[in-house]
């Protein structure tokens, strides 16, 4: 449970850090900080220290292969920001990589079995 509390403070810190962020002058930097690794960190940990290190390193190349539908979200916000309200391209946006992340996991799940490459 404490666990738990301490991860959601995490979350929180991250939420703050980029509100007081995006209020400054180096604004942009606000999209530096959800990429900061918080949950690949914990992501890594519980999966180096209770499987093998062939499969934290399987963990790794799959966040690798996950950066193409944080760039297709990206790549949408950029391009409709200026086109559309703030509530279609963030909903367009959101659309996309959730459509790129389906796309990741089926052709993910057809090239690697569970367990091994």
């Amino acid at each position: 449970m404490i666990a738990l509390f301490l991860k959601s403070l995490l979350g929180a810190a991250a939420v703050l850090i980029i509100a007081l962020l995006s209020r400054t002058s180096n604004f942009f930097i606000a999209g530096l900080v959800p990429l900061f690794p918080t949950f690949a960190l914990i992501a890594h940990y519980i999966v180096g220290s209770e499987r093998a290190a062939a499969d934290l390193r399987m963990t790794a190349l799959f966040g690798l292969w996950s950066l193409i539908p944080y760039a297709i979200y990206l790549l949408i916000v950029y391009v409709l920001s200026v086109r559309t309200s703030l509530t279609t391209t963030l909903l367009l946006a959101t659309t996309g990589w959730t459509v790129a992340a389906l796309i990741l996991l089926l052709v993910w799940s057809r090239l690697f079995t569970v367990g091994g490459g």
